[in-house]
């Protein structure tokens, strides 16, 4: 009987009991979850225009800064390729002779971002608030 009995007792000491760990295990996960931070992404708002197949009339196109962003991220004004540091120069010029005008980015799909917000600001340090990104495909 004493052999029962202490099998009893051994099989009594081999449980565990898992209250007090499901316990703290929750409470971690709780603590996580009330301090994480959900980060949120920034982007860029872009209003993309419909496609609309009538050109634009020609005065207006006359005073709009025209700039075009190839795929390569080469940025050109008036057909000519510009360097990053020099925009803000053109723009300002542009800007003087056509104040009424606005900035029209023609982007390529496969610019980068970068590439189209050192325009917008330079744009901004040129007093041109008006900058619109028109999509283009080779």
């Amino acid at each position: 009987m004493s052999r029962r009995r202490h099998k009893k007792e051994a099989e009594d000491k081999a449980d565990i009991d898992l209250t007090p760990m499901l316990d703290v295990v929750f409470i971690m996960l709780i603590f996580f979850i009330v301090t994480a931070s959900f980060v949120k992404e920034k982007t860029i708002g872009v209003n993309v225009p419909e496609n609309n197949d009538q050109p634009p009339p020609e005065d207006l196109k006359s005073k709009n800064i025209l700039i075009q962003v190839t795929s390569a991220d080469e940025i050109f004004i008036d057909n000519r390729r510009v360097d990053k540091r020099s925009v803000r120069s053109l723009i300002a010029q542009k800007h003087a002779e056509a104040p009424e005008g606005s900035v029209v980015v023609r982007a390529h799909e496969e610019s980068s971002a970068e590439t189209y917000i050192v325009i917008a600001d330079a744009a901004r340090e040129a007093k041109v608030y008006n900058v619109s990104l028109v999509p283009f495909a080779d």
